[in-house]
């Protein structure tokens, strides 16, 4: 068994936040060079070349990559072996969100309530996954997920027999339907399967995955909904173009034979994921 004292995970937390916002990773910055070149609009190359720049001016200068510090989305995943200290694990979480925006003087976006709410001013509290895994290790992955692309995404509840070019339309549909105000290029999450609560997280958890890669069950219909998506020519920022999104990740899990629930979760240019092991 092993002890993790909640302070540890506060701090960890707290810097991963930081790290989120002041730096893109280097797969995202590595995939914005090479839209870059493919990239056959003038005015789509000069954006993608202004993006890489103010990535770099980020991170040298400790100003947030976007001004929107975006819900902070936090999964974690929880050996069966570790044993948390000190406290409850989800408070120790937010403390950490909120010493991480505060010491980085990061935006804080949430409000307290739906309708009429106030600012709680430290971007807290957060929204937060577990999982239970084996070993006796505590990955914790920080996601700040800007409003203006979450506003776009969209979840159905497609009947079987509308199958995949059901799911094609409706994944199509959302990026067309999104415009400029999801802030292309994009990276679209995907969730196929589940149920109506869980396909969401899916399609949000897809997000994760290092851009580009594939996922095996699904990689051709990946790389064909990335193909359409770039030919529907909103191009980066929705000025025109031939690279509307950077990559497409699909997630699928067992459903109900009666459901095709199908989630669509929009992640704009500043896909920020940091990632700790403790």
């Amino acid at each position: 068994m092993k002890a993790i004292s909640v302070q540890e995970i506060e701090s960890t937390v707290a810097e991963l936040c930081r790290k989120a916002n002041l730096r893109l990773p280097p797969d995202v910055i590595e995939r914005i060079q090479k839209a870059g070149e493919e990239e056959l609009s003038p005015v789509g190359r000069e954006v993608l070349d202004q993006i890489l720049q103010n990535a770099q001016r980020a991170e040298q200068t400790g100003v947030s990559l976007c001004q929107d510090g975006g819900v902070t989305i936090v999964f974690a995943e929880i050996g069966q072996d570790v044993h948390i200290v000190g406290g409850m694990f989800e408070d120790a979480v937010n403390a950490g969100i909120q010493q991480g925006y505060q010491s980085a003087h990061l935006r804080g976006s949430i409000l307290d309530s739906p309708f009429h709410g106030k600012n709680t001013g430290f971007n807290a509290p957060g929204v937060i996954h577990t999982k239970m895994v084996l070993g006796d290790q505590l990955r914790l992955r920080v996601m700040p997920k800007g409003g203006g692309a979450d506003n776009m995404s969209q979840l159905k509840m497609l009947v079987p027999a509308e199958g995949i070019d059901g799911v094609r339309k409706f994944v199509l549909d959302v990026v067309e339907q999104a415009g400029p105000n999801a802030c292309p290029p994009l990276i679209v999450g995907v969730g196929i399967g589940g149920t109506f609560d869980s396909v969401g997280q899916l399609a949000k958890h897809a997000l994760l995955r290092e851009v580009g890669t594939s996922n095996p069950d699904v990689a051709k219909f990946e790389r064909e909904l990335l193909e359409e998506i770039n030919n529907l020519g909103i191009g980066p920022m929705g000025l025109g173009g031939t690279i509307t999104a950077l990559a497409v990740h699909v997630e699928t899990h067992p459903l109900h034979m009666a459901s095709l629930p199908v989630a669509v979760n929009l992640q704009c240019h500043s896909a920020r994921v940091q990632t700790a092991v403790l």
